[in-house]
């Protein structure tokens, strides 16, 4: 589907589409090129005299405070202009290498007033040193190398201050990694100056081993990671956990290491490019949302690397829609500033640890600029998504997912059976909307109602409806997955999805519930009159009701949200759900018996499953490819 006209005017210029070399977005380099001069351009007016700080305006600073806050502002914002210059060949008309040569020489010294926060244990500045590293790494020849050694010596100290001390237990270990790429690679033109800053070379290599040995205990297979939790499976995959350490790999020319990092990210992006929308819209999953088009970074880094299984043709179709969509929705503001939300400014779903200038790690999503004008992913007319190509429904086996597209509408929703950001033990954490739904999508955000949680099944105990707590999944095939989760003690539900076509069928059985406990299960979250999300009773639900949400999502003010209510008498609970385009069109049929499903889908194509108690049996759909699966927990009862 090509992306619609521009609804929201940009303070900045583009140039004019050309929809011959790209029919899908009518985007080239230009574009990214002016998209990106644009919002370097509307940051300028809040850096500090000496330029070490750019304190954006916003609602509130982050958990950091403001001197961090600052400190970001410059950070990320110089990683976007070092994309900018290093893809020009070191062509800097606007004068940004000189802006932030200034910022680092004054950042770096205590008696300027603008000296940055130390970089300390779990401290933001380790985060905002590896995009400093990595800018300068980028721009070395153009900025570096022109730099006083006094000022040199003092961005090294201060940079390599992140190889000793303590990351968050997440992607935070790559930050150090990356540091240390960019001062290991200083001994060919300064030597003495990484001793003397404190990163010889076995510090350097041994923060790197350090930062990829955490990265393999991370990995779950099929190109996909876990962020330090067991089960945290979001956009840090590509933003960060391939980001890093590929780019490494490539800028330090080490064949090995590119050899074993570049297969996964290729791996990765199979099942990736399949979670962004026909409009363009990257899957609204996980945290950090508000970096919003970093969401294209991956796609560029394979391209980069030679690590992808997409031609040139589609890996710019996707990252020029994923960047269009938010300009073209109001991502920017009118002073062209990148809000905290989605599109404009959405609190409940920011987290505590962003500031004003956070939003500006999604530079990483202008990677594509290091490639060549006359690189095929430039020159190549852009192919449509895999979302625009045919109905697809597809099992990711690592993150437990199941993701459906269909082709009219471009839309794709992503049933989540396996991605919770729960901690390994303890008590579990509450249900954070944007990991323990059930299901996300490219059109809709999850409800921050806590009474009223999209996507989300549910028991009431004492007037409050239960959270999902931890998943464990049974895994996934042609059509399916499913999941167990524990929301008490003494409860287990097993879910399981079905999905063909933009049709769904959402089936739970719940275990150790008092007869007559009421059960919910909601469905979509839509905020446009265009989308609709229709759920139909099949066994265990007694009502259908519709529910305003003042707060609505990211996607618009106000949402409505459908709800089927009822009561647990045998313990199974059975709906179909739709989220799409058109309303109309009859629901698949399912017939129940006993724990046992037989779903004829509106094209003739029939599932059959059985659930029981932490265990599922499914039967592949006729014509689809795959054998019939089976799975459960250990300790499980009642297996089919």
């Amino acid at each position: 589907m090509p992306t619609p006209a521009l609804p929201f005017p940009l303070p900045f210029p583009l140039p004019a589409e050309d929809r011959a070399l790209s029919p899908h977005t009518g985007w080239t380099r230009a574009h990214w090129e002016a998209a990106a001069d644009g919002l370097l351009a509307a940051v300028r007016p809040y850096a500090s005299p000496g330029q070490a700080r750019i304190d954006l305006p916003g609602p509130r600073p982050s958990w950091s405070g403001p001197a961090s806050d600052g400190l970001e502002g410059y950070a990320r914002t110089f990683l976007l202009a070092a994309f900018r210059t290093a893809g020009a060949r070191g062509a800097d008309p606007a004068g940004l290498l000189e802006r932030y040569a200034a910022g680092l020489a004054a950042g770096t010294d205590p008696a300027s007033g603008e000296g940055w926060p130390e970089i300390t244990d779990r401290g933001q500045p380790m985060v905002e040193a590896a995009s400093i590293a990595l800018a300068l790494r980028l721009t070395r020849r153009w900025l570096w190398e022109r730099l006083d050694q006094p000022v040199r010596l003092r961005a090294a100290r201060w940079l390599a201050a992140a190889l000793h001390r303590e990351p968050v237990d997440n992607n935070w270990h790559l930050f150090p990694l990356t540091v240390a790429g960019f001062l290991a690679e200083l001994a060919t033109t300064d030597p003495g100056l990484p001793e003397a800053a404190g990163a010889d070379p076995a510090t350097c290599a041994a923060a790197v081993a350090r930062g990829l040995a955490k990265l393999d205990g991370w990995y779950l297979g099929e190109g996909w990671y876990t962020d330090g939790r067991p089960r945290a499976v979001d956009h840090y995959n590509g933003w960060a956990l391939h980001l890093y350490p590929v780019l490494h790999a490539h800028l330090s020319g080490d064949a090995a290491l590119l050899a074993r990092y570049g297969p996964r990210l290729a791996q990765h992006l199979d099942g990736y490019a399949r979670t962004f929308g026909g409009d363009g819209a990257p899957l609204h999953q996980g945290r950090s949302l508000i970096y919003r088009h970093a969401a294209a970074a991956p796609l560029w880094l394979g391209a980069l690397t030679g690590h992808t299984p997409l031609d040139p043709g589609t890996t710019r179709r996707l990252a020029s829609g994923a960047l269009r969509h938010f300009l073209d929705r109001g991502a920017v503001d009118a002073e062209g500033l990148l809000p905290l939300g989605w599109y404009g400014a959405h609190p409940p779903m920011v987290q505590h640890y962003s500031g004003p200038a956070s939003p500006y790690w999604s530079s990483k999503g202008f990677l594509g600029l290091l490639l060549p004008a006359d690189h095929p992913v430039w020159t190549a007319t852009e192919q449509p998504a895999p979302a625009e190509r045919a109905d697809a429904v597809v099992p990711l086996a690592a993150p437990g997912w199941l993701v459906q597209s269909t082709a009219a509408d471009g839309l794709v929703r992503v049933h989540n059976h396996g991605s919770d950001d729960q901690p390994a033990t303890g008590e579990p954490l509450p249900d954070d909307p944007l990991y323990a739904r059930c299901a996300h999508s490219t059109a809709t955000g999850p409800s921050f109602t806590p009474e009223l949680p999209d996507n989300h099944f549910a028991l009431t105990l004492d007037g409050t409806p239960t959270a999902r707590g931890r998943i464990t999944p049974l895994g996934t095939g042609p059509g399916w997955a499913a999941s167990v989760s524990t929301p008490a003690e003494g409860l287990r539900i097993t879910s399981l999805t079905l999905a063909h076509g933009p049709d769904e069928v959402r089936a739970h059985l719940v275990g150790g519930a008092t007869p007559g406990t009421p059960a919910r299960q909601t469905g979509w979250a839509v905020t446009t009159p265009d989308l609709h999300s229709v759920l139909h009773p099949v066994h265990g639900y007694a009502a259908l009701t519709h529910h305003h949400l003042p707060g609505g999502t990211a996607y618009g003010p106000a949402a409505t949200l459908p709800v089927l209510d009822g009561t647990v008498t045998d313990g199974l609970f059975v709906c179909t759900a739709r989220l799409g385009a058109a309303a109309d069109g009859p629901p698949p049929s399912v017939t129940v018996t006993g724990y046992a499903l037989h779903v004829r889908w509106p094209d003739g194509t029939s599932h059959r499953a059985e659930l029981g108690d932490g265990a599922v049996a499914v039967t592949a759909p006729s014509g689809a490819v795959g054998a019939a699966g089976t799975a459960s927990v250990p300790g499980a009862v009642g297996q089919p």
